[in-house]
């Protein structure tokens, strides 16, 4: 292959887990315990470009602004070693990211990040991928990342090797009635990486094939509601599905959790609004950050409830959103 001799921006949305993946059973390729299904968000995404050039003696990564160093910078260039071995080259690349995502904070800013890094290195590189395997090579930088290139309702589908193990859609143009209120609780870094809780619940936790076993009963579940546009079971499993991914972590060993005092309150608020009658349902992913699934009669209250108690800025309604795109200025 041959480097394209301009930059190659590309951009991708965040997703949230409906039913989620939390554990590996390959670290190093990235395969999951279990499959997982998402939704992608619209006003959450990260635009990268990259270029491949001759007089690079090492990466140059740029990440809103800062130049990476140390491990930050060692795992961005990792993931390029995967993109040179695919495409035969050996020149290093300059990196320019821009995160309209607060980064590890439980929102996934993973998923974009990697996602957006996967379409444009690839494509820099002189590849041309299909989706799938856009999704395959995203995995090897983060596994939510896989499901990110799609748009709308999106699949992992767990498998057992590099080759099987990929995104797909379900429902890219999402046509019914769902919205995302998204509660920012707080945007700093988390203590406990996704990559430490996985590890430890999988290793300590004696619930964990448990977990595994009902997750995978979730996701077919939560698809057929997809299928059927069924909002109430959809809302219902994959609020079901967040709490006992949360289970297994305070049944680790150590016990750890992800929620601080804001996210029990969040929860009993929007507990307390669907049993008024408010068709909302939460989910949370490794963070003390709530997303929560509404149908149009609900928003409005929902928003209203949740500025009331953490503040106008804390609150943002967002609906589905786009696969990767790539960006011409």
């Amino acid at each position: 292959m041959k480097p394209t001799t301009l930059p190659v921006k590309a951009r991708a949305h965040t997703n949230i887990a409906l039913v989620k993946y939390w554990g590996k059973k390959d670290e190093d390729l990235i395969i999951p315990q279990n499959s997982s299904l998402s939704l992608t968000l619209d006003q959450f995404y990260t635009d990268t470009a990259v270029q491949f050039r001759d007089e690079l003696a090492a990466d140059q990564i740029t990440f809103n602004g800062r130049t990476l160093t140390g491990d930050a910078q060692r795992k961005i260039s990792r993931f390029l070693n995967v993109v040179r071995d695919l495409a035969g080259i050996t020149e290093f690349a300059s990196v320019e990211t821009t995160n309209h995502v607060p980064t590890a904070a439980g929102l996934a800013s993973s998923a974009s990040g990697f996602a957006a890094l996967a379409g444009a290195a690839s494509r820099a590189a002189g590849l041309q991928l299909a989706p799938r395997d856009l999704s395959r090579l995203a995995r090897r930088g983060s596994g939510s990342a896989t499901r990110s290139i799609f748009g709308g309702f999106a699949a992992w589908q767990m498998g057992h090797n590099d080759e099987d193990s990929y995104g797909y859609p379900i429902a890219e143009n999402v046509n019914w009635d769902i919205a995302v209120v998204a509660v920012v609780l707080t945007t700093a870094a988390k203590k406990i990486s996704s990559r430490q809780g996985m590890r430890a619940a999988v290793k300590t936790s004696p619930y964990y094939p448990a977990w595994v076993q009902t997750a995978t009963q979730d996701f077919e579940t939560v698809r057929k509601a997809i299928n059927d546009k069924d909002f109430e079971t959809l809302g219902h499993v994959s609020e079901e599905n967040a709490m006992r991914m949360h289970a297994l972590n305070l049944s680790a060993d150590p016990s750890f959790t992800y929620f601080n005092a804001d996210t029990l309150r969040a929860m009993a608020i929007i507990t307390d609004l669907r049993a008024a009658g408010y068709p909302c349902y939460f989910t949370i992913d490794a963070g003390p950050n709530i997303k929560v699934l509404c149908q149009k009669l609900a928003v409005e209250k929902v928003v209203s409830s949740l500025q009331s108690a953490f503040g106008e800025d804390a609150v943002l309604v967002v609906h589905p959103g786009p696969g990767l795109t790539f960006i011409t200025d």
